[in-house]
């Protein structure tokens, strides 16, 4: 594509799919340069560096999670609604997770979903500094659920260009963990139990269990402070 006929969306839109296959590690001028059949110095026309596309791709992608109309939905029905879109929105882009371990992420989009989660815990009762603590809550729970999702797609990456070896590899180092696991007998039972599924996997709707489990944490204090 031509210097005169890119534009930062083309871009932006370019890297989200390259970070979306190859993750943060594949993710360089070049190889977006050749996605978008263009040089790579012609993108440095629009954008400064790796991290400030890394952080404009983040921004996008956060248009993703929807806001609930609070005039409409309860307080409750809004944080799960917006959980569930955030943890959907990273199951999409998993990269996002390690985004956030390695550089600040900020933007417009990040900046209204932050300010309408305030709103969310600020309609339930709470004030001053709960406010900021009940929605950081609701936020690293989910960001911690999506953590072994992105750590999965890393390692799903790994096989697809290691071939054999890497995947035998990472059989190998299933088979000790069980072997360890093994000789605990809670997790020996679980071993036996969830024979089917993949060692170190989450019980179904474990997600949703979780945000449940802390949504009712949060309401009950609500109620003690109403009722002391």
């Amino acid at each position: 594509m031509p210097r005169e006929t890119l534009t930062r969306e083309h871009i932006v839109q370019a890297a989200i799919e390259l970070l979306d296959a190859e993750g943060l590690e594949g993710l360089n001028m070049r190889s977006l340069g050749k996605r978008l059949d263009s040089a790579a110095t012609a993108v440095y026309w629009h954008v400064k560096n790796k991290d400030n596309l890394v952080i404009l791709a983040s921004d996008e992608v956060w248009n993703e999670v929807r806001l609930p109309d609070l005039e409409t939905v309860d307080w409750r029905t809004a944080a799960t609604s917006m959980a569930n879109d955030l943890y959907a929105m990273i199951t999409r882009h998993p990269w996002v997770v390690m985004a956030f371990a390695s550089q600040p992420l900020y933007g417009v989009n990040k900046s209204r979903h932050d300010d309408h989660s305030l709103a969310v815990y600020e309609k339930a009762g709470f004030v001053g500094a709960e406010i900021d603590q009940a929605t950081a809550t609701v936020f690293m729970f989910v960001l911690g659920n999506a953590l072994g999702m992105a750590a999965s797609a890393s390692v799903d990456r790994r096989l697809s260009h290691g071939g054999k070896n890497a995947q035998n590899l990472i059989q190998d180092a299933m088979t000790q963990a069980m072997e360890i696991a093994g000789q605990f007998p809670r997790l020996r039972a679980r071993i036996d139990a969830y024979a089917d599924t993949d060692y170190g996997a989450a019980p179904e709707k474990s997600f949703e269990f979780g945000l449940q489990a802390v949504l009712d944490g949060l309401e009950q204090q609500l109620k003690h402070r109403s009722h002391p």
